[in-house]
C-alpha cells in the first residue's frame, strides 16, 4: 500500500537497515544477522532523514516512495535555500536511496537531473568542516584541576564522600587525550577490554570507525604518566574502585545521589560530560567537542616532537594525510618568514 507519505510500515522496516531487497522469505535468525550489517547510528540516522524527507512530501503534496526525480531536486533546492549543511543533505539522499532499495524500486537519487542539480549544490554550497578546537595541555590541567574530587552534602549527618562524577570525567579526559579514542570508542569500552601492563594498561578496541565489522582488534596502550597527578592508569583505577565497577561497561552516569549506574554513557552525552568539564574551568566550551580530545591529543603530540607515523600508531588513523589535518595550523607558524618582519 503506498500513498504520497510512502508505504505502510516503512518507518518500521527502516530498522532493518541492510534490507535492500524485499526480504519476506529470511528466517528470524537471518533477519537478526541482517539487521546487525549496519551499525545502530546508521539505522537512526536512516529513521530520522526519511522521516524529513517525508514531512516535506506531505507538506508540498508530493509522493515519497517511488519519488520522483523532480521531487528530489526541489526537496535539494529547498535545503540548499534553507542553508542546510551539505553533509546533512548527502545524509538525506542516502536516506531516500535505501528507501527505494528496500522497496526493489528505482534508485532516483541516480537520475540525471538530480546528479545535475546535487553537483551544483556541492559547488555552490560547500564549505570547510568546522573542527573541535583541540584540547591539550595547559588548558588540559586546568579543566583537570577543576573536576571536584570530593561531594559534599547539606543533608545532616552524611559524611563527605569521592564525588564519582568528577572522578569519571578526570579518567574519562586523560584517558580520551591519551588513547585519542573517538567518543563512540570510549562508550562502548568495557572492563573486558582493559588489560594491565607492566607499563601501564593495554585498551581493545574491538570496533571502530575503521573497523565496524570487528574483523581484528586494534590495540591501544595507555602508558603511565610521569606525573603521578595526571596518570590516566592512576585516574582510572581510582574511578573504578571508588565507582565499584568489576564489569560491564567502563564509563556510566552517575546518579544525583552520587551513585553509578549499570549502563553505558551515551557518545553524545560524552560531548556534553566534556563541555561542562571545560565550562567548570571557566572557559566557554562551545569550540569543544569529545573529538577535542583526539584532536589534542595529535595537536600535542606533533609540537613535542612525535613523528606522524608515530601518532597515527596510537590514533589508528590509516591515511597520514588526515594527521595534516589537525596540525596544518601549528605547522604554519613553524619556521615562518611571517612571524621574524619586527612588526
Amino acid at each position: 500500500m503506498t500513498d504520497v507519505n510512502g508505504p505502510v510500515g516503512l518507518s518500521h522496516r527502516l530498522t532493518d537497515p541492510s534490507i535492500v531487497v524485499a526480504h519476506d522469505s529470511l528466517t528470524v535468525a537471518e533477519s537478526r544477522y541482517v539487521t546487525a550489517a549496519r551499525a545502530a547510528n546508521t539505522v537512526r540516522g536512516y529513521r530520522s532523514d526519511w522521516a524529513e524527507f517525508t514531512t516535506w512530501c506531505t507538506t508540498t503534496n508530493t509522493a515519497s516512495l517511488p519519488a520522483d526525480p523532480a521531487a528530489i531536486t526541489g526537496y535539494l533546492t529547498t535545503l540548499a535555500d534553507r542553508g542546510v549543511k551539505v553533509g546533512t543533505m548527502s545524509r538525506r539522499l542516502s536516506a531516500i536511496k535505501f528507501a527505494h532499495a528496500v522497496h526493489d524500486l528505482p534508485d532516483p537519487t541516480t537520475n540525471a537531473r538530480v546528479l545535475a542539480v546535487w553537483e551544483g549544490i556541492r559547488r555552490t554550497h560547500t564549505t570547510p568542516p568546522e573542527q573541535a578546537a583541540p584540547l591539550m595541555p595547559p588548558l588540559l590541567l586546568d579543566v583537570l584541576d577543576a573536576c571536584p574530587a570530593t561531594r559534599t552534602w547539606t543533608a545532616p549527618g552524611r559524611p563527605c564522600e569521592p564525588d564519582l562524577a568528577g572522578l569519571r570525567d578526570r579518567a574519562l579526559l586523560l584517558i580520551g587525550f591519551v588513547t585519542a579514542l573517538r567518543r563512540s570508542e570510549l562508550a562502548a569500552l568495557d572492563l573486558a577490554h582493559v588489560s594491565d601492563h607492566p607499563n601501564g594498561l593495554v585498551l581493545a578496541v574491538a570496533r571502530s570507525k575503521t573497523n565496524q565489522t570487528g574483523e581484528h582488534t586494534e590495540l591501544v596502550v595507555v602508558p603511565h604518566g610521569t606525573h603521578p597527578g595526571r596518570s590516566p592508569v592512576t585516574a582510572l583505577h581510582t574511578w573504578l574502585t571508588a565507582a565499584d565497577i568489576t564489569d560491564g561497561p567502563v564509563f556510566r552516569p552517575v546518579s544525583r545521589g552520587n551513585r553509578p549506574l549499570p549502563r553505558r554513557l551515551h557518545p553524545e552525552s560524552i560531548n556534553t560530560l566534556i563541555q561542562n568539564a571545560i565550562a567548570r574551568a571557566g572557559v566557554n566550551p562551545a569550540p569543544y567537542s569529545a573529538h577535542s580530545l583526539r584532536a589534542g591529543f595529535v595537536t600535542h603530540a606533533h609540537l613535542r616532537g612525535a613523528s606522524d607515523r608515530a601518532i597515527a600508531h596510537q590514533t589508528r588513523h590509516r591515511s597520514l594525510v588526515a594527521i595534516g589535518t589537525y596540525v596544518r595550523i601549528h605547522q604554519a607558524w613553524d619556521d615562518n618568514a611571517a612571524t621574524q618582519l619586527g612588526l
